[in-house]
Formats: structure tokens, C-alpha cells, sequence
């Protein structure tokens, strides 16, 4: 299986284990206690990952190679992360969920895409966008 298949569906394998893991954290449970117990595992996974993955140099070359990109992904996760704790505390079905948050960032990367990242666009895209938010109205509707 080629990289382009086999990395989707690594993400919607683990995508699909996040939220149904994320859903079952306890309600009582401290949500940054929980993420503390989370990227000391995830930690240990990737330290694992780099006997399947390894380095091209030294670990130091290595580090002057990233940018803050690594630290602003941090933000990212932590926010995404605590966000969905509390969505499922807040008594979103898990159902509906992450068809919102993801059908809402799906129509906020469009202009994200084009002015940052020169993407085009095609009419069927444009389609799909309106789709997203008909979808969006329609899941939120009692």
C-alpha cells in the first residue's frame, strides 16, 4: 500500500481510537492529569518510533531542524485535547461531535488554503464546502 493510502488511514484509524478513547476518559478524572499521563505514554511510543523511523544525523542536528512549528503544534493538542474532555462532559453525543468541530475547520482551512498556500479550488470543491455547512445546520437542529 502506497504512502498516500496507508498515512490516511493511519489517521483515520487514529482519529477514530481518539475519540472513542478520549470519550471514556473519567468524568471525575482531571483533564490535565489525564494529558500528563497521555504524553508521558506518547513520549514513550515516540522514542519507540525512532528505532522504525531513524534519525538521518544526530539527535541535535536533528532539533535545529524543527521550528515552532513543535511548540505551536504543543498548543494545538493540549487545546484540542482538554476542548474535547470538556465537549463530552458537556453532554455532545460523540456521534455529532467531531462531525462539527470537523465540518467547521474543514470550511475554515478553505481561506487558510488559498491565501496562505496558493491552493486552488475547483466548482466541485466549492460544492462540497456548501454541503459541509448544510451538514453543519442540519446536525445542530433539535
Amino acid at each position: 500500500m502506497s504512502l498516500f493510502y496507508s498515512s490516511i488511514l493511519i489517521a483515520i484509524c487514529s482519529t477514530l481510537l481518539y475519540h472513542i478513547t478520549i470519550k471514556f476518559t473519567p468524568a471525575d478524572a482531571n483533564p490535565a492529569l489525564s494529558l500528563i499521563v497521555t504524553y508521558l505514554t506518547a513520549i514513550i511510543l515516540c522514542v519507540i518510533l525512532l528505532f522504525f523511523i531513524p534519525l538521518k544525523s544526530s539527535i541535535a542536528d536533528g532539533l535545529k531542524q524543527l521550528n515552532w512549528a513543535s511548540v505551536g503544534l504543543a498548543f494545538a493538542l493540549v487545546g484540542l485535547e482538554i476542548g474535547f474532555i470538556l465537549v463530552y462532559r458537556a453532554g455532545w453525543n460523540i456521534s455529532t461531535a467531531a462531525i462539527v468541530v470537523n465540518a467547521t475547520i474543514t470550511v475554515l482551512l478553505v481561506p487558510v488554503g488559498i491565501m496562505m498556500f496558493s491552493e486552488k479550488l475547483s466548482a466541485m470543491n466549492y460544492m462540497g464546502i456548501v454541503v459541509c455547512i448544510a451538514g453543519l445546520v442540519m446536525v445542530n437542529v433539535k
